[in-house]
């Protein structure tokens, strides 16, 4: 597949990213808008207005995850909230109607120093598949 944009030729759509889209997100968080802070006041004298926090891409620490959770929020409160708000709908996209399983050996209890502390060492049996 070939994209043609600005007499530029482009492989796929990854290749024509730093082209297409901003380096900033708005912050995805349903109520981040009506937060008070400082830095969401925007606006002349007389029509002042709280905005969603704008996120630069790769600002938190994390910068080499590209598909950072903060890369779309500005905090945790925002995340939280959209979760809260969109969890159903999110589910819905990849169901679990079934558990889980990981093959183990079998645990192997320590006791460890005077007090008696105890450890179990579990290891995953890779010789069985799931």
């Amino acid at each position: 597949m070939v994209f043609i944009f600005n007499n530029n030729e482009f492989n796929s759509i990854k290749s024509m990213e730093g082209y297409l889209m901003s380096d900033y997100n708005w912050c995805h968080g349903p109520n981040c808008h009506e937060q008070h802070t400082q830095d969401r006041v925007r606006g002349v004298k007389g029509s002042k207005v709280l905005r969603t926090k704008k996120i630069k891409h790769n600002s938190n620490y994390r910068h080499s995850e590209r598909y950072n959770m903060f890369n779309y929020f500005c905090n945790q409160s925002c995340l939280m909230d959209f979760i809260r708000e969109h969890l159903q709908s999110l589910i819905a996209i990849a169901p679990r109607t079934e558990c889980l399983e990981t093959p183990i050996e079998n645990p192997k209890k320590t006791t460890h120093g005077y007090y008696g502390y105890s450890q179990w060492d579990i290891k995953v049996d890779e010789t069985r598949q799931t």
